[in-house]
């Protein structure tokens, strides 16, 4: 049986390689976007509160609003910082005074409330926030996909 041997010069010399590999690219990019996929929800979240539903359309803004939330435990969190009943007007106070926003007005306010929380909790909120000056509270909601005039 006759075997080709390589000359001498190039002897135990591999050639270079024109084709670039990609598979550990891939590879390292599929990990990072399922890291990515899994994490992404979870950056969002925040306070977790029930919200009720709505058909209201989402407001558009230039700055980023103040979040304040009431879990169903009556505890509120501003930024998602727990702030003490106490402490709340203080908080509220520091807030109204900061610099207005580029369009001049106060800071907005996103005010999210869990469900099944008294209507007196959620309205005392929006007492100290109008005393601090803020009027511009949004009440956030969940989407709501039925139609007018179905029931859930």
């Amino acid at each position: 049986m006759a075997m080709h041997l390589p000359s001498g010069k190039g002897r135990g010399r591999r050639s270079p390689m024109a084709d670039i590999n990609v598979t550990p690219l891939v590879d390292v990019m599929l990990v990072l976007l399922i890291i990515f996929m899994v994490t992404a929800p979870l950056l969002t979240a925040g306070v977790p509160v029930n919200l009720p539903e709505s058909r209201a359309k989402p407001l558009e803004q230039e700055q980023k609003p103040v979040q304040i939330a009431i879990d169903e435990t009556g505890k509120v969190f501003i930024d998602n910082e727990e702030v003490s009943d106490s402490a709340l007007t203080s908080k509220l106070q520091a807030i109204a005074g900061r610099a207005p926003g580029p369009d001049g007005k106060p800071a907005q306010i996103f005010l999210r409330a869990d469900q099944a929380l008294a209507y007196g909790k959620v309205m005392r909120v929006m007492g100290e926030l109008n005393a601090a000056g803020l009027n511009r509270v949004s009440l956030l909601t969940n989407a709501s996909s039925s139609t007018p005039g179905s029931r859930p």
